[in-house]
Formats: C-alpha cells, sequence, structure tokens
C-alpha cells in the first residue's frame, strides 16, 4: 500500500459537473482529491480487505441474532421500547438488505482492524462505485497507468445484481433523503441507477413530501404507494419520529431494514468483541459503563465481560478512542494515549448518548494525511473500495476521497 503522486486530468472538474458530481468541493475544500492515488496489491485487497471484509459482515449477522434476543442489549443499544418488535420482526421475515460499509484501519502489513460498520445510510458510494471508477479508465486512456493497472471496484455491478436478485423487473422502488444534500442525493441516484439497470422503475421523493394515506400507507409527491423505500435516512431518527407508529402496518418494505439499526449502532462493537474475542480484524471494546465499573474497582455487572476487560487493559490503556453508540462523521469521539487526550472532534452533536470504549488503532500516514479504507459490502460481499483521507486521526465531514488503483 502506498500513496503514488499522480497528473490530475485535465478535464475532470467539467466532467464531475456534467455527470451531477457538485459535491467534488465541499465547506471551501476539495472533497474528490485525484493530485495522487493509493495503490495497492492484489494480495492486499484479496486477503488484506476483501475476504475479511465478507467475514465481518457475517459475523455481524450473527450478532444481530444475539441483540434481538437479549432485552439488555437492546437496551445498551437504545433500541426504543415500543418499535423493538419492529426491528425484531424485520429480521425473522429475513428482510433483505442491499449495502453497507465497513470503516476499516490498515497499512497493507498487518491485519485491517474494524472501526465500526456504516450499515444503515453509508455515503461516498456515487464517488466509490462511479466517478473512481472513470478516473481509472481516464487514467489508463491516457497512459498514466499502466494497461495492467486493475481497481477493486465491482460496486456498481453487485448492485444492479443484488436488486434484480431482490425484485421481479418492472417492479416500483422509491428512494427518499433529506432534501438540499447532494451527497445524500448522490447516493440514492447512484442506487436508483442500479435498480433502474436491473429492470426496475425507481422514483425519487423528498423525505419531507412522503405521505400517510387514510388506509396507513405511505404515499410520494404525486399520491403513489409507495411500496418499497429506500430511505437515505437513519434508524435511530426514524425510530423516534412520529412516523414510525406507522410503519409496521404500512406494507411497505423498507432498504435499509429496520435490523439494519443494530449494526449501524457502535454498540455493535462490544458485542462483536465478546462472541468473537481476539479476532484478528476487530478491536477490544467495551461499554463505557463497564469499563468504568471495572477500573473503580466495583467490577463489570458480567464476571465475562470483567475478565475479558483484564486481558485487555492493558491494550486499553495504551490507547483508546470513546465513541457515542449513535455519531456520525466522528462527531463527539475522542482518542486516548496514556491517560490524556491527544485528540477528539470539534462537533459535539452526539454528545448526549452512551458510549463505548474501543482499542486505538493508529490509522497509516502518507503525506500529513490518515486514510481510511471503506468497504463496501452488497449482498453480503465486499464488492470494493473507497479511500478517504484526513489530516485528523478522526476522519470527519472534511475529508477527502481519494482514488485507488491495484497491481499485481
Amino acid at each position: 500500500m502506498r500513496k503514488i503522486t499522480l497528473p490530475e486530468r485535465p478535464n475532470w472538474r467539467a466532467q464531475a459537473k456534467e455527470v451531477g458530481f457538485t459535491f467534488a468541493d465541499m465547506h471551501g475544500e476539495p472533497y474528490w482529491d485525484e493530485c495522487s492515488a493509493y495503490e495497492f496489491s492484489l494480495d492486499q485487497i484479496e486477503n488484506g480487505l476483501e475476504d475479511p471484509a465478507t467475514a465481518l459482515h457475517a459475523m455481524c449477522r450473527e450478532a444481530v441474532t444475539r441483540i434481538i434476543a437479549s432485552e439488555s442489549l437492546m437496551d445498551r443499544l437504545a433500541i426504543p421500547d415500543a418499535h423493538r418488535d419492529l426491528v425484531a420482526d424485520s429480521w425473522r421475515r429475513d428482510d433483505p438488505d442491499i449495502y453497507g460499509r465497513f470503516d476499516l484501519a490498515y497499512d497493507g502489513q498487518g491485519p485491517a482492524k474494524l472501526l465500526e460498520y456504516n450499515a444503515d445510510t453509508p455515503t461516498s458510494l456515487y464517488e466509490s462505485a462511479a466517478f473512481q471508477w472513470q478516473w481509472l479508465e481516464d487514467q489508463l486512456a491516457a497512459g498514466v497507468l499502466a494497461p495492467e493497472t486493475d481497481q477493486f471496484n465491482g460496486i456498481h455491478e453487485a448492485l444492479v445484481a443484488r436488486f434484480a436478485q431482490l425484485f421481479e423487473r418492472d417492479s416500483d422502488l422509491h428512494f427518499t433523503a433529506v432534501a438540499g444534500n447532494p451527497e445524500d442525493y448522490g447516493t440514492v441516484e447512484a442506487l436508483g441507477w442500479a435498480a433502474r439497470e436491473a429492470g426496475l422503475g425507481a422514483h425519487y421523493c423528498d423525505l419531507d413530501k412522503i405521505a400517510l394515506s387514510d388506509d396507513g400507507q405511505f404515499l410520494d409527491d404525486e399520491n403513489r404507494r409507495i411500496a418499497v423505500l429506500f430511505k437515505l435516512y437513519p434508524w435511530e431518527d426514524l425510530l423516534r419520529d412520529d412516523y414510525a407508529a406507522h410503519i409496521a402496518g404500512s406494507g411497505c418494505l423498507f432498504l435499509e431494514p429496520a435490523w439494519k439499526s443494530l449494526l449501524s449502532n457502535k454498540g455493535l462493537l462490544p458485542v462483536l468483541w465478546e462472541m468473537f474475542e481476539g479476532h484478528p480484524n476487530l478491536l477490544p471494546a467495551f461499554f463505557e459503563a463497564d469499563v468504568a465499573d471495572a477500573m473503580s474497582g466495583h467490577g463489570a455487572p458480567d464476571a465475562a465481560v470483567a475478565a475479558a476487560f483484564e486481558r485487555a487493559e492493558a491494550q486499553l490503556l495504551d490507547g483508546h478512542v470513546s465513541k457515542p453508540i449513535l455519531s456520525r462523521e466522528g462527531a463527539s469521539v475522542s482518542i486516548f494515549k496514556s491517560g490524556s487526550v491527544i485528540e477528539q472532534a470539534n462537533n459535539t452533536d452526539y454528545a448526549e448518548h452512551p458510549r463505548i470504549i474501543q482499542a486505538y488503532a493508529p490509522l497509516p500516514r502518507f503525506d500529513g494525511f490518515r486514510p481510511v479504507i471503506g468497504a463496501w459490502i452488497v449482498g453480503g460481499v465486499c464488492a470494493g473500495i473507497g479511500v478517504r483521507e484526513d489530516r485528523s486521526r478522526i476522519t470527519q465531514d472534511l475529508s477527502r476521497f481519494k482514488p485507488h488503483y491495484v497491481i499485481g
């Protein structure tokens, strides 16, 4: 794994504008950045990222079964009482999922380490699936990259196949997101593009324009019934909205399904560690309340958790990260080394939520930037990666998206 300086395509900004990639610059900073790219070997992709990410998703599915069987864990993940049956029933019915994105710390050498799972509403899909593939084709055509150069990117094709697998041809799907957010719209449009290529109808409606019929069905802004809805709106918010009371009786299939609320929650991380302690792609993780009890001498509420904490204590004291169970773009995250804060997010929007403690896995550093690998899961299988980098140890909303390529 290396970061290689490359010439930018002379027309890439015009190309971005032409295809609607309107968020290539955000907040006065470049978001898409192709002045350099990350180079991976085939072995690093296949054995370091692809296979581990696919295995991690299977482990996460095992964790769902564990969580829905435990009222205590549903409490710890802050799933509202009124909608726990909605979450559990979506799992028992085997409601289908489409996609998710693991965020991994990886330096090309040791095992990739799971930082979190964006399993419900991951963005950066368009730039991962489409724009970086166009970058590869253009750089190959220009002779910047050798002819045998590849990219780990079958994301769009996997999405097309997933939609075709789940829905009969000519079925109508709806897609929604909060109005006025170009990045969110880019994500749902990438999904809609895949659905249309699979022979499905794909209709977009702003989230705030979805209505409820007299008989309890969801309707779009043209008064059409919504039978299948992909919503780029997090379950942790939806389950606390008034509309949540109407979901179960609406006859609408939600994508992502309600059981994904358990995987997009950082409370998943201590559950995974309890179930698969010592797995090479996991970091020790605990609910902060258990850590506080153990360190105060009162003991964790569960003897097995206390014993696991004791085994991981030296690693956690050396370095750990404190994260709210519900948080996005690094908000309210703090990193500790030897008991002192070395970095914390400026955004504190999620500070009120319960927290977990996770062992610190430093991101590698290239030219002052620290990359995190986004491993895309489609239909349970890792289908490609995207790389974002940040000057901060915490990948936040000013991170940059970098293209990648594969050799060997």
